[in-house]
């Protein structure tokens, strides 16, 4: 997740303003730390405009 947010120019907490949740949980996220809601991933993957499985399946990183 982490590049596809570089990627698209967005800090950590520019992503958690968008999605509703803290910077330390995004960075959490990133680093594996944390399993978020689908809610969560879907609006994750909404903002940052890529799939599910680009995201979050570890198959694809």
């Amino acid at each position: 997740m982490r590049e596809y947010r570089i990627k698209v120019g967005m800090t950590q907490r520019e992503l958690a303003i968008k999605v509703g949740l803290t910077r330390q949980t995004i960075g959490l996220i990133e680093n594996d730390n944390y399993n978020p809601s689908l809610r969560v991933c879907l609006n994750i993957a909404d903002t940052l405009e890529e799939s599910l499985d680009a995201l979050f399946n570890p198959k694809y990183f």
